[in-house]
């Protein structure tokens, strides 16, 4: 790839393709902080539906030191608008551009001029255009042969009715879904440093700041004034808490089946049928399938 090819799908990412996706990965692996590169491959991954998707977009969290960001990319019209649904977009606005002036009569009522000749060769074909000489032989089928498939007992495994492993998908409202996804994801803030200037603090030195800052606390002659008791205090964290269910998502039910945290999935998909009464029977098959797969895994 190069540097006119990276630049066009920096500027159309929708159209990147397979073999571009294995390209820019090879240029993460050789720059790891080029967060141009990361955003285009997770946007490669996503068009996809790949599997890699989810592990991908934890690195480059990882990777990430404004972590808003990413989550502004990642639930952008553009970054969640699939190349061929813009393709369909496109082909119909384009049908509705299109004006229709002279309608042409294609009425199938209009004479057809027919010569001796051709009424001929028309009447000579007649025998061999038999349509019975095409007919396929049928055979008899005896109630032996007839197989009874009950379509009600095909059922879904519960991976397929969870859908794991398919691509995490969030909003501009799952501020929350997406920090819970990375507060339980085993992956930390990488942060470059320098090796040769990197200092570690030893114990020592952490104990002389401590002493440093009290002292300083002390020559200051700073005083703790006690509450005054005609002034009302308030309950801060009873004023700023907020209801479980406000902040319960389909997302972030799925995000508790992929960490095989099944208690919290089926708990948060009961919230869920509570919140979206109208969901009730869909929930219900979730709940069905995270039990079962509970089951599989002995949790």
């Amino acid at each position: 790839m190069n540097t006119t090819d990276f630049t066009y799908i920096l500027q159309h990412p929708q159209s990147i393709t397979a073999t571009q996706i294995s390209d820019v990965k090879s240029i993460i692996n050789e720059f790891p902080y080029f967060q141009s590169a990361r955003a285009i491959y997770l946007k490669g991954l996503k068009n996809k539906e790949s599997f890699k998707y989810n592990q991908e977009l934890k690195t480059t969290a990882a990777y990430t030191t404004d972590r808003s960001i990413l989550f502004d990319f990642i639930t952008s019209k553009e970054f969640l608008q699939n190349e061929i649904s813009q393709h369909i977009k496109h082909n119909t606005e384009h049908l509705k551009a299109i004006e229709v002036s002279d309608i042409e009569d294609i009425s199938v009522n209009k004479s057809v001029i027919i010569d001796d000749a051709l009424r001929q060769q028309i009447k000579d074909t007649e025998p061999i255009l038999d349509p019975a000489l095409f007919e396929a032989k049928v055979e008899a089928i005896t109630p032996e042969d007839v197989i009874d498939i009950d379509v009600s007992n095909i059922q879904k495994t519960p991976e397929e009715t969870l859908e794991i492993g398919k691509p995490l998908t969030f909003n501009k409202n799952e501020v929350h879904s997406f920090s819970e996804w990375l507060k339980i994801t085993s992956f930390k803030l990488i942060i470059r440093e320098d090796e040769e200037t990197k200092v570690e603090s030893s114990p020592k030195n952490d104990q002389e700041k401590k002493f440093e800052l009290i002292d300083k606390f002390i020559a200051s002659k700073a005083k703790i004034q006690p509450i005054k008791k005609d002034v009302p205090t308030y309950n801060i964290a009873k004023a700023q808490m907020i209801q479980p269910e406000a902040l319960m998502t389909e997302t972030l039910a799925r995000i508790y089946v992929e960490q095989k945290n099944y208690s919290k999935a089926i708990q948060s998909y009961k919230v869920l049928s509570l919140k979206y009464p109208e969901k009730s029977g869909f929930f219900a098959d979730q709940i069905q399938a995270v039990k079962e797969l509970q089951e599989q895994n002995n949790i």
